[in-house]
């Protein structure tokens, strides 16, 4: 079993920037695809970004591209997501989470993904 533990949510204005950090200690962190996803209140589950184990690729929902990046630092075993130019529309719970099985894919279907974290709450004030 893998733990994932979130970090870095808040309250935040439009237009502002916040820094989402997953932790995953253990030796396999590198091995994992590792995404993040997020649910609003009344909504389903969805993607939101994702990056490779070896971090040469990486997939972004429409909604988030140009304003979200992945990243990742496998000796850290720790993935980030930096948001800009947020929008009230971006309020969610947000997911990391890291799927063992993808070799050097990238994933994006929340089915495929194996392991998740408690997820960590952003809001976005108007």
């Amino acid at each position: 079993q893998v733990q994932l533990v979130e970090s870095g949510g808040g309250l935040v204005p439009a237009g502002g920037s916040l820094r989402l950090s997953c932790a995953a200690p253990g030796p396999t962190f590198s091995s994992y695809c590792m995404g993040w996803f997020r649910q609003a209140p009344g909504k389903e589950r969805e993607f939101v970004a994702a990056i490779s184990r070896n971090a040469y690729s990486t997939a972004y929902a429409d909604s988030v591209k140009g304003r979200f990046t992945i990243s990742r630092s496998n000796p850290k075993n720790t993935v980030y997501l930096q948001m800009n130019s947020l929008k009230p529309e971006d309020t969610a719970v947000y997911f990391c989470a890291a799927d063992r099985s993808s070799g050097i894919a990238v994933i994006t279907s929340d089915y495929d993904y194996d392991y998740w974290g408690q997820g960590t709450q952003v809001t976005v004030s108007s």
